[in-house]
C-alpha cells in the first residue's frame, strides 16, 4: 500500500510550478513486546523523526513537514502498515498551518492498514487554516478484527488570539474506516469559500474558532462513551455510532480553550501518556 500516485504528480491543475510535495511509507512490526520499523521511504519535504523503541510500548513517528506549511499545488501523503500485533502512535512535530492558495488547493492523505490485534494512534497537532486557504484532507483505514485505531484531528480556524478572523477559506476532510473490509464509519466536512458564514451556522460551528473530531474503533469503544461525555462537557458530543465506533466532535472559541479540554479527553481515550511534542 503506498500513496495515491494523483497526490505526488508534478503538474498542478492550474499549470503553476508545484510548491511542495512529500510522502512518508512506512511499515512496523511486532517482535515479542516491543514494535520495530520494518520498512521506511521518505519523499520529498514530509520526513519522520523515530525515538529508541521500548519494550511494551507503542512505537512513535513524528511527522515534519520542513516546507513550513501548505498552500495552493501542495501534496501531502502518509502511508503505513502495523503487522499483526504492532503498536504506533503517529503524530506532527508542530501545528501544519494552511496558508493562502493561490494555485488551487493543498491536499493531504493518510492511508493506513492494521493486522490483527494492531493499535494505531493518530494523533496530529492542530491544523490552522490562514485567510485564503484551500485545504482537501482524505484519511483511509483498514482494520483486521481486532484491531484499534484511535483519531483526533484538531482544526483552528484562524488565530484568533492574533486578532485574525477567518473570512475566506475552503476546507474538506473525508474519512472512511473499513475493519474486515466492511465500511464501519465514514464522515465528510465540507465549507468554503465563504468561511465566516459557514462557521456562523448552528449547525456547522456556531462561531467557534477550533474544533476537534475524535474517533475510536475499538472493543473498548463502548466502556469509553461516558467518561469521554464527561470530559467534554457540553461543548461536545459523543456517540457510539456502531458496535466498537465511538465518534466525537468539540467546538471551543479557540485552540487555547480546545486544548485544555481535548488533552485530558484524549489521554483518556489513549488510556496512555500523550506524545511529547504535544507539551512542548
Amino acid at each position: 500500500m503506498g500513496p495515491d500516485a494523483s497526490l505526488l504528480q508534478d503538474r498542478p491543475a492550474t499549470g503553476r510550478p508545484q510548491r511542495a510535495r512529500g510522502a512518508v511509507t512506512l511499515r512496523v512490526a511486532a517482535a515479542g513486546a516491543t514494535t520495530r520499523l520494518a520498512g521506511l521511504r521518505q519523499e520529498g519535504a514530509l520526513k519522520a523523526l523515530f525515538p529508541r523503541a521500548q519494550p511494551g510500548r507503542a512505537m512513535q513517528a513524528v511527522l515534519l513537514n520542513t516546507s513550513g506549511g501548505l498552500t495552493g499545488g501542495d501534496r501531502m501523503a502518509v502511508s503505513a502498515e502495523l503487522g499483526a500485533g504492532a503498536a504506533l502512535t503517529l503524530t506532527t512535530q508542530a501545528a501544519e498551518r494552511a496558508y493562502r492558495a493561490e494555485a488551487g488547493e493543498a491536499r493531504s492523505e493518510v492511508r493506513a492498514e492494521l493486522g490483527a490485534g494492531a493499535r494505531l494512534h493518530w494523533l496530529p497537532q492542530e491544523t490552522i487554516l490562514f485567510e485564503g486557504a484551500a485545504l482537501s484532507r482524505r484519511l483511509e483505514l483498514s482494520l483486521a478484527e481486532g484491531a484499534e485505531a484511535l483519531i483526533a484531528e484538531p482544526v483552528i480556524f484562524g488565530r484568533r488570539e492574533s486578532g485574525e478572523a477567518l473570512q475566506a477559506a475552503s476546507f474538506r476532510d473525508r474519512w472512511e474506516v473499513r475493519r474486515a473490509g466492511a465500511l464501519v464509519f465514514a464522515d465528510a466536512l465540507d465549507f468554503g469559500p465563504d468561511a465566516a458564514a459557514a462557521l456562523a451556522g448552528p449547525a456547522e460551528g456556531g462561531g467557534a474558532g477550533a474544533m476537534v473530531s475524535l474517533l475510536l474503533v475499538s472493543p473498548r469503544a463502548e466502556a469509553a462513551l461516558a467518561p469521554l461525555r464527561a470530559a467534554l462537557g457540553p461543548a461536545g458530543g459523543a456517540s457510539l455510532i456502531r458496535e466498537g465506533v465511538l465518534f466525537a466532535r468539540l467546538l471551543a472559541e479557540d485552540g487555547f480553550r480546545l486544548r485544555r479540554i481535548l488533552e485530558p479527553a484524549l489521554a483518556g481515550l489513549a488510556a496512555a501518556a500523550l506524545p511529547k511534542v504535544w507539551s512542548l
